[in-house]
């Protein structure tokens, strides 16, 4: 899935991706999107490892990317994120995470997303499901036609 349109659509905007330093990338597949994050002190907990929490947030937004892929003229919000985690990463790792889509709907994206460490082994499991909306500005704020 070619994804540099969403990274210069999303890429100037402050938030949790650019915060916690998550990399997407393109993949071949037209089903599926990928994504790095060095675990640091910015993402990991106080005894060194990744959180769980920041490895959650890495797959809804690389979902959320790989949403907006698909549909360009929309923007897609996380309604539901759920993983389990099976391995711990220490602060100086690198994870991988490899989304791919489970079901295209006109308003509902699912997608899984598989984190593996630097030696390809599973990190945690998550799957994501997207509501996909058509934006609407309002103030200098994207908000979704739905919330009047």
């Amino acid at each position: 899935m070619n994804i540099e349109s969403v990274k210069e659509r999303i890429g100037h905007l402050d938030g949790l991706s650019n915060t916690l330093g998550m990399e997407f990338l393109s993949t071949p597949d037209p089903d599926t999107c990928m994504a790095r994050m060095k675990v640091d002190k910015l993402n990991r907990q106080p005894f060194g490892f990744l959180s769980g929490g920041a490895t959650l947030a890495l797959a809804e937004n690389l979902a959320g990317v790989g949403s907006m892929s698909l549909c360009p003229d929309k923007i897609s919000v996380g309604i539901n994120v759920s993983g389990n985690h099976v391995r711990t990463v220490l602060e100086g790792d690198t994870v991988v995470a490899l989304a791919t889509l489970q079901h295209k709907g006109r308003t509902l994206h699912v997608w899984r997303v598989d984190v593996t460490d630097e030696q390809g082994e599973l990190v945690s499991t998550v799957q994501v499901t997207n509501y996909v909306v058509s934006p609407r500005k309002e103030g200098g704020v994207i908000r979704s036609a739905d919330d009047e």
